[in-house]
């Protein structure tokens, strides 16, 4: 059974009528007579344009097989982004010792205190944010 295949066109295309194995074959016995009555010099047109019909009905068919399996399988679960916290954690573990040390070396505590306190304030957005987008 050949779909409707109005819908699987593109725009300003021609939709070519369902085909059938009995028009099939009564196309190709019209390509046979018309040979008959026109002669050999017409035999490459009228193949030629019976494989064009031939290469319809051929892309029908597995345009309809591909959508009915596409419709027998199973929905595809959402694919899950990586978790970028592990990566939030280790950059600023890895930007906080550097950042400890020239804090309490220029600073002293309170310049310590500044450094973490914005290590943690952006720990913090990170998570907010990750709170508000679930």
């Amino acid at each position: 059974m050949v779909p409707d295949i109005a819908s699987q066109q593109p725009p300003g295309r021609p939709v070519p009528p369902p085909v059938t194995a009995q028009s099939t074959r009564e196309d190709l016995r019209a390509v046979i007579a018309a040979r008959r009555d026109l002669g050999p010099d017409y035999e490459d047109a009228l193949v030629d344009s019976f494989l064009d019909k031939l290469d319809v009905e051929i892309a029908a068919r597995v345009r309809s097989e591909v959508e009915a399996q596409l419709r027998r399988q199973p929905p595809v679960p959402p694919v899950r982004q990586k978790d970028s916290a592990v990566g939030v954690a280790l950059g600023s573990l890895g930007i906080g010792i550097p950042l400890t040390a020239i804090a309490a070396g220029a600073g002293h505590f309170p310049g310590l205190l500044l450094a973490w306190g914005g290590i943690v304030a952006v720990n913090l957005a990170y998570a907010l944010s990750r709170r508000s987008q679930r």
